[in-house]
């Protein structure tokens, strides 16, 4: 049997063209959620690996919508072939572990997607390191006005608790606890 499996990224995207694909390409089940597919826990992609059978093949549209990482990819393959299970790529057909070629080039492929995500984490990285650099602020804007952080500290120095504190703010006393 073919079980199909669709993923998207976010609410903005939609899986409507994922399970046509899949069903015109005989899945007669297909699992779909809307999840990162950096996240490991899609319960989707677990009730779709759950319901194969031995001789089953679970089917997907792009080698990405299945895994991001090579120890994903590797674990999802793993659990797949444990059923005595099978996987088939629709765009890239020589992405077939029903076959012992297929099998040693999804081990390849997946080492590259997740070279390519370290690539694109380091530029992130290198690019807020920069923005450091030239005064960019990251996080949330200070919840307390200068004068209010003033207040704040006279009051921690008369002994008053940051939790009485913070109440008097409208804020959290972890909030206070940053001042001192």
């Amino acid at each position: 049997m073919l079980i199909g499996y669709a993923r998207v990224n976010s609410d903005g995207q939609t899986l409507a063209t994922q399970e046509a694909m899949l069903k015109e390409a005989g899945c007669q089940k297909v699992f779909s959620e809307k999840e990162k597919g950096s996240k490991t826990d899609r319960k989707e992609l677990a009730k779709a690996i759950k319901a194969l059978g031995p001789g089953d093949v679970l089917v997907f549209i792009r080698l990405e919508r299945l895994a991001r990482s090579t120890i994903d990819l590797l674990n999802v393959l793993n659990a797949v072939t444990a059923k005595g299970a099978g996987f088939r790529s629709l765009s890239e057909p020589m992405l077939d572990t029903t076959t012992p070629h297929g099998t040693l080039v999804v081990t390849i492929l997946g080492a590259i997607a997740e070279f390519e995500r370290k690539l694109i984490k380091a530029r992130c990285d290198e690019g807020r390191v920069q923005a450091r650099a030239r005064g960019v602020k990251f996080g949330p804007k200070f919840k307390l006005t200068e004068h209010q952080k003033q207040e704040a500290l006279k009051r921690l120095d008369a002994g008053e608790t940051t939790r009485e504190i913070g109440r008097l703010f409208n804020v959290s006393h972890q909030t206070i606890g940053r001042l001192a």
